[in-house]
């Protein structure tokens, strides 16, 4: 049955874990979206031996569940705290998607100014930094922000490889006070205050940006 007052008593337990939760989000996001855009540039490279093999490890990475990541990572990578590994097995995981939303947006950028770059000679770094990359980006932004919030949401895998984030707490207390029910209730609607406005921001900002 549910209880208000272990509810109220879990709840600062359970936020406990809501900054580790949130650094994980930040510090992962900023992996994936830099390492995305890496990939997505250099799989547009003519240099076969590093477009094929950059493509095919994208590929796997997608086609593996993060939880099965994780833990490989913590077994092949045993000197690394679990909440750096965490971050950075969340960064390349979501860099792979970010990647080819970075994909699209280039593909999206008139074949016409690519032509007229080269009409004029520009350098190949300035075409990119100062044409494609700034329209690209903006075109993808909603897109990123969407895989900031599913990242967000996946966080609770961290917990496998033992990181103190929301959920972990969540489980700790629900074992504790057998009050499974009130710790991830608390832990849902956590989940739901943070998230729910971002995706809305998210499909505001999408349609200011097809105006």
């Amino acid at each position: 049955m549910w209880s208000w007052e272990t509810a109220r008593e879990g709840l600062p337990v359970v936020m406990s874990g809501f900054g580790i939760t949130l650094l994980a989000t930040v510090l992962g996001s900023v992996v994936a979206t830099v390492l995305g855009l890496l990939i997505a540039v250099l799989l547009r490279t003519p240099t076969r031996w590093l477009a094929l093999p950059l493509r095919a490890a994208a590929d796997f990475v997608r086609s593996t569940p993060v939880m099965i990541q994780l833990f490989a990572a913590w077994v092949l990578v045993p000197g690394l705290d679990a909440l750096t590994l965490g971050i950075a097995v969340l960064g390349i995981h979501y860099a792979t998607y970010t990647c080819e939303v970075y994909r699209a947006g280039i593909d999206a950028v008139p074949k016409g100014q690519w032509e007229a770059c080269l009409a004029l000679s520009l350098p190949r770094r300035r075409v990119w930094w100062a044409v494609v990359l700034p329209q690209a980006v903006r075109n993808v932004l909603p897109a990123l922000g969407n895989y900031v919030i599913s990242m967000f949401k996946e966080t609770p895998f961290l917990s496998v490889i033992a990181v103190q984030e929301m959920v972990h707490r969540a489980n700790e207390y629900g074992s504790v006070h057998f009050a499974y029910l009130e710790a991830f209730t608390l832990a849902a609607l956590v989940f739901l205050a943070a998230s729910y406005p971002t995706s809305v921001l998210m499909r505001r900002l999408e349609k200011r940006l097809a105006q």
